[in-house]
């Protein structure tokens, strides 16, 4: 007998989530509950399986509850967590109403798993564009503190959902015969986005940036532990299926060498160094969306162009890429579960 588990929400994040149980072999039984705004049948993880309709009834039992995001026009967890506590689940949380909560730990496993404790029985997943950043930043921070990031990010259509994807393939055969009237839903993404780029992702706030811009500054301050780290972002979506790619910018209290940032993010738990020196006149090497579809790097977070940033004493500029879904949603949600098997919070 294995754990019970609970998934709720059946979109590109959810159905991600059923895969990573499927094959890291948590010890779940099999099938998980899966649950979602209406009943129906699904094919998750390659499996007939039968989505049922989430009620407080959903939970009975669970030992397990993990949130994939939005369920209807509220984030699943703003509906649904009382339930899961009350009936005595861990619960681990994709969507965004919990984050910046002061009681909630903000956890990337590969960076800070301290902050989960027996006390913690409601955990957040960051935001996709900040976990592989800070997977790659977190141990050029213990080395040597980083007190500025700049980062411009480059953003897949999949991070709005199985819509956005659609909304790219439709566009591309229209946008080859004319690019002047591209047909688009404003639902989704602002202008069209094939052929394009769209500095804008979710809603403008105070002072101009984005709520996708601001997620980054909050949660890698709070993940980070450094309340005080000076952070600017630029978020860009662009026509990518899928993979998200970022151009980032520190600044650091003691000097790194881009060879000693390499060596230390060799050893870096989840990273993937791909920055080697090719033949004589040859670029090194470097990481894009694209190598994500190799399967020895779906789950891990990509780093080259690592260099010396010339605009600054104690600066480095790097290229971070991982795959906006797995690594940065479900994957992460699953390893934030493996953790607390790990510490001997949740039995199989």
């Amino acid at each position: 007998m294995g754990l019970k588990v609970t998934v709720v929400g059946v979109g590109l994040v959810g159905e991600a989530i059923v895969a990573c149980l499927k094959e890291r072999r948590f010890p779940c039984e099999w099938p998980p509950r899966v649950v979602a705004t209406r009943e129906r049948p699904e094919t998750l993880a390659g499996e007939k399986m039968l989505v049922e309709e989430t009620c407080a009834d959903s939970f009975e039992g669970a030992s397990l509850a993990l949130f994939a995001g939005q369920e209807g026009a509220k984030g699943a967890s703003v509906t649904w967590r009382k339930a899961a506590e009350e009936a005595g689940a861990w619960c681990i949380d994709n969507g965004r109403d919990f984050r910046l909560a002061a009681d909630v730990p903000l956890v990337v496993p590969e960076v800070n798993a301290a902050d989960i404790t027996p006390r913690t029985r409601f955990i957040a997943s960051p935001n996709c564009s900040t976990i592989q950043m800070v997977v790659a930043l977190a141990p050029l921070h213990r080395a040597a503190r980083i007190t500025r990031i700049h980062v411009a990010t480059y953003q897949a259509t999949s991070g709005w959902g199985m819509r956005g994807p659609q909304e790219l393939r439709a566009q591309v055969p229209v946008g080859l015969e004319s690019c002047e009237n591209i047909p688009f839903d404003p639902k989704v993404f602002a202008r069209p986005i094939a052929f394009n780029c769209i500095p804008h992702i979710d809603a403008f706030v105070e002072g101009d940036y984005t709520r996708e811009e601001m997620k980054m500054v909050y949660e890698t301050r709070k993940i980070l532990g450094d309340g005080a780290m000076r952070i600017s972002a630029t978020t860009v979506r662009v026509p990518v299926l899928n993979g998200h790619s970022e151009a980032v910018w520190v600044e650091t209290r003691k000097k790194l060498s881009a060879q000693e940032a390499r060596d230390l993010l060799r050893k870096a738990p989840g990273v993937a160094v791909i920055d080697e020196p090719q033949g004589e006149g040859q670029p090194r090497t470097y990481p894009t969306a694209l190598d994500l579809l190799r399967p020895e790097y779906k789950d891990l977070t990509l780093v080259g162009r690592i260099r010396e940033d010339i605009s600054c004493e104690n600066g480095l500029a790097m290229w971070i890429v991982a795959d906006n879904i797995r690594k940065g949603a479900a994957l992460n949600v699953v390893q934030i579960a493996e953790e607390l098997l790990r510490r001997g919070l949740l039995e199989a």
